[in-house]
């Protein structure tokens, strides 16, 4: 019996996680993450009232696995804020190619929009940290710091999802991203002067 199981809400969300990274986020329904959580397709319903609700549960730990990855990045990268801010968007392109259906999962507007599990929330500790980083390189001629972080931020995910679809490689002739994020922060902060 599956009812109030200690640990079946966490179960549930784990199911739903693995099965974004592995098929994406067009794969997950109740019924299937019920299946491999091993428990019956109404139990998902005990815990997760609409589809959207569970979807906000697993894009969630996307969100926590990123924000692990950059704390992990700024706690190794010892340097400059410039190189920081390299690392840091180094780490969300990675992310993005690496995880495509978890990270399509996290941006979906009408989860960021659900009110239930206040995702959008979770995004912003993230954006905190890209907007001091900007806060502490921008000239005083830029936007303020989290106008221009937000643009850095739109100008990296469009990196990622224009990369994802192929469209940057066939346009720019380029093996890797690395020219498209040094061109992103020059554009956005200045060239860095050597």
């Amino acid at each position: 019996m599956d009812v109030d199981e200690p640990g079946l809400r966490a179960r549930l969300v784990a199911a739903g996680v693995d099965l974004v990274l592995r098929e994406g986020q067009s794969a997950v329904s109740l019924r299937e993450i019920a299946r491999r959580a091993g428990v019956s397709h109404g139990a998902p319903r005990r815990y997760f009232p609409t589809h959207v609700d569970l979807l906000s549960a697993i894009a969630r730990e996307g969100f926590a696995d990123l924000t692990a990855r950059v704390e992990q990045t700024m706690r190794v990268v010892d340097a400059d804020p410039r190189t920081r801010l390299t690392a840091l968007a180094r780490t969300y392109l990675d992310y993005a190619a690496a995880h495509r259906g978890m990270f399509e999962l996290m941006f979906r507007h009408d989860l960021l929009d659900s009110g239930r599990l206040r995702l959008r929330e979770t995004s912003l500790p993230l954006f905190a940290v890209l907007a001091d980083l900007v806060a502490q390189l921008r000239r005083p001629t830029d936007a303020p710091a989290p106008v221009l972080a937000g643009a850095l931020w739109a100008n990296l995910h469009g990196i990622a999802q224009l990369w994802a679809w192929g469209s940057l490689p066939l346009a720019t002739g380029a093996a890797d991203d690395d020219a498209l994020l040094r061109a992103t922060l020059d554009a956005h902060l200045g060239p860095t002067l050597t």
